[in-house]
């Protein structure tokens, strides 16, 4: 089993604590998005979990207790989103400065490879036009050169809790930026890819991603991994499967461009009155709860690499 940490909220920027306890106690309760009375009891142990995907933009409060992670027999690689968005777009983070420091602290960690840098998502408006992303591309590229391999990245979503603040992009828009970024990818030595993008950017040197990716777990591993694509996420997501822990609507960062924020207020309140001993992000059971027990299969091949 990969485990997803979490596609739904920024569990090592804001919930490192209550992330160890449940490696601790070795099991989650997950409810289920769409019914939160239903909960899945899925167990955390070494043995079932093959490998961890963190997801986040600030890892820094996590970095002391990686070597206790791994210490323990759990693999994982992290997905660190760092885009040049100030303040007024991305509210709760760090100055960026910091951030960069922190992308170093975790690539000297953990090597390269572990450190998919995220510049998700890409917005042109008047404010972000495309000359600007370039700019700040390159400058990124240069701050973060060695640090990762690969470069992920995306056209934004405008969703409809998000107040036609963002506009979906022209395709035109969409050439000009990833014409840009392949060149200057290419420069710093980043292979870069989209994350569920359908467009064709191969004329510029870009492919598309598996963020929760096979190929990259089964070389961590040392052992080649069998996983099919992961049927919940959009059809032009390559990831594998895997199993999110996190909840909807927890994620106190304010990014004004979140798909998995509908509220701030109820993510605020959710932070304020998080405890970290709780079996679920959310809490505890409040009775009448259907829990149910999640079957946990290794995802790993039998044969073993020299990765």
């Amino acid at each position: 089993m990969i485990l997803s940490v979490s596609r739904r909220t920024d569990i090592p920027a804001y919930y490192s604590a209550w992330f160890l306890n449940r490696l601790a106690e070795g099991f989650v309760l997950v409810p289920n998005p769409h019914n939160p009375r239903q909960l899945s009891r899925i167990p955390l142990s070494p043995e079932t979990v093959d490998c961890i995907v963190f997801w986040t933009k600030n890892p820094a409060p996590m970095l002391d207790a990686l070597p206790r992670i791994e210490a323990a027999g759990y693999p994982f690689y992290f997905q660190f989103t760092l885009t040049p968005y100030g303040p007024r777009t991305e509210p709760g983070l760090p100055p960026k400065e910091e951030l960069v420091r922190a992308f170093w602290a975790l690539s000297r960690r953990l090597g390269p490879k572990r450190v998919v840098w995220r510049y998700d998502p890409v917005m042109v408006d008047g404010r972000y036009p495309t000359a600007w992303h370039l700019e700040r591309f390159e400058a990124l590229c240069n701050a973060l050169e060695g640090a990762a391999e690969r470069c992920v990245f995306s056209f934004v979503d405008p969703y409809r809790h998000t107040g036609g603040a963002y506009r979906e992009m022209t395709r035109s828009e969409c050439l000009d930026v990833a014409g840009g970024f392949g060149e200057i990818a290419a420069r710093h030595g980043f292979s870069l890819f989209t994350c569920a993008e359908t467009i064709d950017l191969s004329a510029f040197g870009i492919g598309h991603a598996a963020c929760i990716d096979p190929e990259l777990v089964g070389g961590i591993l040392g052992c080649p991994v069998k996983a099919a694509k992961d049927p919940g996420q959009r059809p032009a997501c390559g990831c594998c499967e895997s199993v999110d822990i996190g909840a909807y609507n927890t994620c106190p960062g304010g990014c004004a461009y979140c798909y998995a924020t509908t509220g701030q207020a109820a993510a605020l309140r959710c932070a304020a009155a998080h405890d970290p001993a709780a079996p679920m992000l959310t809490g505890w059971p409040r009775g009448g709860e259907r829990i149910s027990d999640r079957a946990a299969r290794s995802l790993k091949a039998a044969q073993t690499t020299l990765y």
